[in-house]
């Protein structure tokens, strides 16, 4: 209305994605500049900011389950192999030393990545309907190891540990995406990939979000025996939740690798499922934009701790006994989290939400 932009008058305005002008204005400006960034920035910075939107999809994943529903998982390593040898498997070569079928368009092996993953999930939803809390977060943890040792001894799928196998290979009807041609190179073709379908999912999740199944999973969340006393279905709705949630998982894991081509068992343990962790909780539990800048900012991160370990000597036992990168970012994502948790709960989208009102009510402090 003319004067009174925020005056809603029915519940479809209020559930609406984008509304008001400045977030549709911010939105479409973040998408144009989006799709400029392959003709204005190198290779390098492209895979780099294509593997922000891969992991962004799986922090979105991770976000439904716990930040949304309320159920702590470690267990989303898990999930992202499944994902990944699933998809590699549908792609590989059939004559290879490992099992492939050779389908290598992106619209069978991708959606067949996530199904799979997501028929995992409900396979261990039973559990969430029995444990909550710490309990199911030992459980889902107990999904990395089991995983681990599964991938590490199915050498016919996975190649064996320190051997791997090829990535999923990244096809549209044909038209190959991950090899130079005349119109654009890998990296610019892969990273327009990762942006629309980072969009894609982002979109499918805030509709689940904003929906009936949504609204349940924020009842289980904050308080799931007056759920269930209220109507909630909590054992459906919490199966739901971890199919959700592992799809997502399973579509990332068959994307993340094939930025580098190639990934081995060992690229699937505790570090990865902590790194997702550490992206929820970073960037926004409960909220759809804070999993993406999470995402964003903890695969941004070894880019600044590979040259902190000459910038930090204090850190080590001796002058001459430097961290690595590695060590940096493990000491960072604890200390990250734990500040966060203690000094800013809702994450990097608290601070925006912070400035945000900071400046539409200024000059005053209310």
């Amino acid at each position: 209305m003319r004067g009174r932009p925020l005056l809603r008058t029915a519940y479809g305005q209020d559930l609406a994605l984008l509304d008001t002008a400045s977030k549709r204005g911010a939105v479409g400006a973040l998408v144009l500049v989006g799709l400029a960034l392959p003709w204005l920035l190198t290779d390098e910075i492209l895979q780099l900011l294509a593997t922000c939107c891969v992991a962004a999809i799986g922090a979105i994943g991770l976000n439904l389950v716990t930040g949304y529903a309320g159920q702590v998982s470690l267990g989303h390593a898990f999930f992202l192999a499944i994902g990944a040898y699933t998809a590699a498997a549908i792609s590989g070569d059939p004559g290879g030393r490992v099992v492939g079928f050779g389908v290598a368009n992106l619209l069978v092996w991708l959606p067949a990545a996530g199904l799979v993953a997501g028929l995992a999930g409900v396979a261990v939803a039973p559990l969430a309907t029995r444990l909550r809390g710490l309990y199911l977060a030992i459980v889902t943890l107990g999904l990395v190891f089991i995983g681990g040792y599964v991938f590490e001894t199915w050498s016919g799928l996975t190649g064996g540990p320190g051997v791997g196998r090829p990535a999923a290979t990244p096809a549209l009807f044909g038209y190959r995406l991950d090899v130079d041609d005349a119109f654009a190179t890998r990296d610019q073709k892969l990273y327009l990939l990762m942006l629309v379908l980072v969009v894609l999912f982002a979109v499918a999740a805030a509709n689940v979000a904003r929906s009936k199944v949504g609204r349940a999973f924020t009842a289980i969340r904050d308080r799931d025996i007056a759920a269930g006393v209220i109507g909630v279905n909590v054992a459906r709705y919490k199966t739901i939740a971890f199919a959700v949630s592992s799809c997502y998982a399973g579509c990332a894991g068959a994307l993340l690798y094939t930025l580098s081509g190639f990934f081995d068992p060992g690229s699937f343990n505790l570090l990865l499922s902590v790194q997702y962790i550490a992206m929820v909780l970073i960037g926004g539990a409960g909220t759809i934009s804070g999993s993406i800048l999470g995402a964003f900012f903890i695969t941004l991160l070894p880019r600044i701790t590979r040259e902190a370990p000459a910038l930090l000597p204090f850190i080590s036992a001796s002058p001459t006994d430097t961290p690595n990168s590695y060590q940096l970012e493990t000491v960072l994502y604890g200390v990250l989290i734990i500040v966060f948790l203690i000094f800013e709960p809702r994450g990097l989208f608290g601070i925006w939400t912070r400035i945000r009102n900071y400046w539409q009510t200024y000059p005053f402090s209310y």
